[in-house]
This record gives C-alpha cells, sequence and structure tokens, in this order.
C-alpha cells in the first residue's frame, strides 16, 4: 500500500516539503529559469501548478536550501545567497471594485513598508512599490525577485464590464511598470496568470518580459508529464488498476485519455492536468476533477458576449498572433485557449496554422455537462 500524502490543493512548497507530500522535482527547471533570464511571464490553466512555481521560487531566493534536499537544486546551486523577495498573489480576493484592487495592493505594501522601513505609505501605490525595491536592495545589498501569482485575476473577474477593466489597468499599469525602471535593484522577476490581458494594456510599460507560455524548453513546468508518471507513481499504477480492476497498461490509456493532451506548443509533448491526476491517485478513481472545482463565470460570460458558435469549437485553426494575444470581444478563442478548454492538436508549418481541439475527455465531457447548460 502506497504511503504518498497527495498534495490536493497545497500550494506553498515549503509546507509539501516540510509535512512529507508527494512532489515531482520541478527544480532543474527552476535553476534554468534563474540562471538563463531575469524577467519571465508564464500562462498557464487554473490549477496547474503556477502558485506552486512561485512558492519554490520564492523558498530558492530566500536561501532555504534544507527544502531542497534530495531535489536535483541541491546538487545545481552552490552559493545559496539569500535575497529579499516581494511576494504579490492577487488570487486572494475578489475584485468588486477599483478600491477592493487598491485594498489588496496596500495589504501587501504595508507588509513590505514596515519590513524595510519605508516612510513613502502615503504616495500612490506605484510609487510605494518602487521605494520598497530601491530600499530593500539598499539595506540588504542583494537585488530584489519579485514574484506576481495570478497578476490577471482583476481583468478576468471584469469581463464584460469594459469600465472596470479600465479602471484595473490604470492601477496595474504603471504598478508593474515600476519593475523596468529599477532593473538595477531586481535580481529577478516571474508574473503568472491565466491569460495575456497584459502583454499590450497592462504590460505596455514593461516590455522585457520573456514569455515562456509556448517555449518547448518550459513545457513541463507546470503539470505533469508521462515520464514523471511512470518515475514517480509507478507502483501506485499497479494499485490503481487493482483497485479499478483494469489491467496496468489499460489504467493507462484511461488516464492518458481523461487528463493528459495539453500541448503549450506545436512540437511538445503531452502534459497531464496535475489537479486531476493527484486527485484521481488518491481516491483510485477517474472523475471530471477540475471541472468540479467551479466553472469560471469570466469564460461564460466571454461566450455569451461574443455569441460563439460552441460547434467551431473543437475544430479551430488560427496562428499563433491569436494563440498569443490579448483578451479581445470579438474573438474568444485566445482567452478559451489559454484557460486549457482548447489546446493545440496539429500545426501546418507551411502556412503557420495551428489546429485547435479539446485536450481529452475530462474537459470535453466537462464543457458539455457543465458550460454548456450556462451558455
Amino acid at each position: 500500500m502506497s504511503g504518498k500524502i497527495y498534495p490536493i490543493g497545497i500550494q506553498n512548497f515549503e509546507k509539501i516539503r516540510k509535512d512529507g507530500y508527494f512532489y515531482i522535482d520541478k527544480t532543474a527547471l527552476v535553476y534554468q529559469l534563474v540562471k538563463t533570464g531575469s524577467y519571465y511571464f508564464l500562462s498557464r490553466p487554473r490549477r496547474f501548478g503556477k502558485s506552486l512555481l512561485i512558492s519554490t521560487l520564492e523558498a530558492y531566493f530566500q536561501g532555504k536550501k534544507e527544502l531542497f534536499t534530495g531535489l536535483a537544486m541541491e546538487k545545481l546551486e552552490k552559493d545559496w545567497i539569500k535575497y529579499p523577495v516581494l511576494h504579490l498573489d492577487l488570487n486572494a480576493r475578489n475584485y468588486e471594485d477599483k478600491n477592493s484592487l487598491y485594498e489588496e495592493l496596500n495589504k501587501n505594501l504595508e507588509i513590505w513598508e514596515q519590513a524595510y522601513n519605508s516612510p513613502y505609505a502615503d504616495r500612490a501605490p506605484e510609487e510605494r512599490f518602487y521605494h520598497v525595491i530601491r530600499l530593500a536592495y539598499e539595506q540588504t545589498g542583494q537585488r530584489v525577485a519579485i514574484l506576481v501569482d495570478e497578476y490577471d485575476k482583476p481583468m478576468l473577474q471584469a469581463i464584460g464590464n469594459e469600465e472596470l477593466q479600465k479602471q484595473f489597468r490604470e492601477v496595474l499599469k504603471p504598478f508593474y511598470g515600476v519593475l523596468k525602471t529599477l532593473d538595477g535593484c531586481i535580481k529577478f522577476a516571474m508574473l503568472t496568470g491565466v491569460t495575456k490581458f497584459g502583454k499590450v494594456s497592462v504590460f505596455s510599460d514593461l516590455n522585457n518580459l520573456d514569455d515562456i507560455s509556448m517555449r518547448n524548453e518550459y513545457v513541463e513546468i507546470c503539470g505533469v508529464s508521462e515520464w514523471e508518471i511512470h518515475d514517480n507513481l509507478e507502483a501506485e499504477l499497479h494499485e490503481f488498476a487493482e483497485a479499478q480492476e483494469l489491467t496496468f497498461e489499460a489504467l493507462d490509456s484511461r488516464l492518458k485519455e481523461y487528463y493528459d493532451g495539453y500541448h503549450f506548443t506545436h512540437n511538445s509533448i503531452g502534459i497531464y492536468n496535475p489537479f486531476s491526476l493527484l486527485n484521481a491517485f488518491k481516491y483510485k478513481e477517474i472523475s471530471n476533477y477540475w471541472f468540479e472545482t467551479g466553472t469560471p463565470t469570466y469564460l461564460v460570460e466571454l461566450l455569451k458576449r461574443t455569441h460563439y458558435d460552441l460547434g467551431r469549437m473543437a475544430h479551430v485553426e488560427t496562428d499563433a498572433d491569436v494563440l498569443n494575444s490579448i483578451y479581445g470581444d470579438e474573438d474568444p478563442i485566445p482567452v478559451i485557449f489559454q484557460s486549457g478548454y482548447l489546446t493545440i492538436k496539429g500545426y501546418d508549418k507551411e502556412f503557420g496554422l495551428y489546429r485547435l481541439g479539446f485536450p481529452n475527455k475530462e474537459v470535453e465531457e466537462g464543457f458539455m455537462k457543465f458550460l454548456i447548460p450556462f451558455y
């Protein structure tokens, strides 16, 4: 009987490592990130491991060497320097209006200002952020690591309300723009989110971000690959197959059919949804775990507003510019793709066209069961 404790809903790297939860080692990719660049952006669907990645980076930059014992990072990193870390998680609340966004930024800014004795608490959020970064660098002698999780949460919640979106953009654009003006004080910055809302509107002042969302070398940084399943869960696969009264091969095939199939670039291996996969192993049952956590209202609103023909959903052809584009009223495909409801199924190199479709059976069944009644 396997003794693995699966980290369902746990996104804190330190808690996973200290409390003995199962962890698939992504630290070689984390090391590659921090050693080969400074400013990154990553788009992945919800519950795909973005928050855990940000938490892993936080532990690394805080110099918590003991948490990486037995992982690839332990052999790769020799210096273990402790850097000041500013971690902003915008997933923490609902954003009904501009004030709620100010309150969330203010909550984080107050904590940072206390830590670095900043006397600029009466300024605008972007000015306060500027001085916190500057003071952290000056007081510690080390450049700052800035980690922003779910940067697009306010924007997603305001889909369908253009005035509120405009207000959120007016707050976030100068706030994120600080990262470019203080390049000399910043060691590393990473922003994650579901969508690429900001490539033009929110990040127009921050054009030095390396978008790794469709980079083949980083397809495994979130989610689970087939080799990782067999490398980490081989014994559990046999137990699962026995519980389901299936052969090992039949269970392997069922898991692939239901949870595999996410392709974030045209020439990549398939990636499994980690949330659904870990739930399936914990309960030894194949089910629509990802969809059962809730239908995103922004997606329903978007489909309604654009009057999108759902019959076309599983047979879309489009180009890289569309897949990488920001949300727009006229075409919901970028957001549907970035949210994980469609994935890359094929690529025509001659014409530069991507063929999209449902990644797997869980998404296809869930779409029919959960989304169409709303729509």
